[in-house]
């Protein structure tokens, strides 16, 4: 098992968005950086656990846990001239881009990025490093374990 950190703005879907869904799960798609997608396409199996992690808002954190319920298959939204997501490179044939699908596993406290900051058991984490702005990350063992315990 692996394990991930997932960020979503949640003006587009937040934690009890995903937790009202029917079914409690949602699609990850978007993604338009060829290492979070490879991230998605390549690593990322059945059961592997995320942290769901709220960006580009007041207090940016980690607000829930989801697992990964489907495995990669072509982003539906690269195709769509409508979407913002639409890529006029990709085709059907040949789809650039993918997603996986998560399910609602619950909601936690919101673990602030300043306070992921103040732990220094977490200072490698890479979305604590500086300039990282990739959307998905993986997170070591031990990290997902110490965070676990603070929320």
């Amino acid at each position: 098992m692996r394990y991930w950190l997932m960020k979503s703005e949640p003006s587009e879907v937040s934690i009890d968005d995903l937790a009202a869904r029917p079914g409690q799960t949602v699609p990850w798609d978007g993604v338009r950086n060829y290492q979070a997608r490879n991230f998605m396409r390549n690593q990322m199996q059945l059961g592997d656990l995320a942290f769901f992690y709220h960006s580009s808002c007041a207090e940016p954190g980690i607000a829930g846990i989801v697992e990964v319920s489907r495995l990669a298959y072509p982003d539906e939204t690269q195709f769509n001239p409508e979407s913002k997501y639409f890529d006029p490179k990709s085709t059907r044939e040949s789809p650039r881009w993918f997603n996986v699908e998560v399910r609602f596993l619950r909601k936690t406290r919101l673990l602030s990025i300043k306070e992921l900051r103040s732990y220094p058991e977490l200072a490698g984490m890479r979305i604590l490093q500086k300039g990282n702005r990739l959307s998905i990350t993986p997170i070591d063992p031990s990290e997902w374990k110490f965070i676990k315990a603070q929320l």
